[in-house]
């Protein structure tokens, strides 16, 4: 009897970790599905006609939202990574867009998130770096101070 429940406590704690494995492992395909339609598309551009052109971009579309969906579930099983915490600025919270000009301020290193693989943020460019703005997320040119992309409400 106590090996059972031995074993059902062992097994309680070792699904929930295989479960967001699997997800996590489900996004990483569904990005990378999306990186092989972008390559079909541009091969469609270069040699293909205009259906094949059409084609490849309804695939793309399909793919970025399978990956869209599936970073949603990822994100809904690890809310306690995207957890918004006591965060505050010394500025009120403004509602920026892309292409807005930021004042150095904004977006200096104090704000930039240290690790954006944590959160599953892409790569930022040359110049660019995430930062945090209460609870929304800024990619910012920081040579310019412009939005590049901004995601609203990314923290719970």
């Amino acid at each position: 009897m106590r090996k059972l429940i031995i074993l059902g406590l062992l097994a309680a704690t070792v699904v929930p970790s295989v479960a967001s494995a699997q997800s996590y492992g489900e996004a990483r395909r569904s990005e990378q599905r999306v990186r092989e339609e972008q390559r079909d598309l541009r091969q469609a551009q270069r040699y293909g006609d205009r259906r094949d052109v059409r084609e490849a971009r309804r695939d793309v579309r399909e793919a970025r939202q399978e990956a869209r969906e599936d970073w949603q579930d990822y994100r809904r099983s690890h809310r306690d990574v995207y957890r918004g915490g006591n965060w505050r600025a010394p500025f009120r919270y403004s509602q920026w867009n892309a292409g807005a000009q930021l004042r150095p301020a904004y977006y200096n290193s104090r704000y930039y998130i240290a690790d954006p693989y944590r959160y599953r943020l892409p790569r930022p460019g040359v110049n660019q770096r995430w930062v945090r703005h209460y609870n929304d997320v800024l990619l910012v040119n920081v040579r310019t101070g412009r939005v590049i992309t901004a995601h609203r409400a990314f923290f719970w």
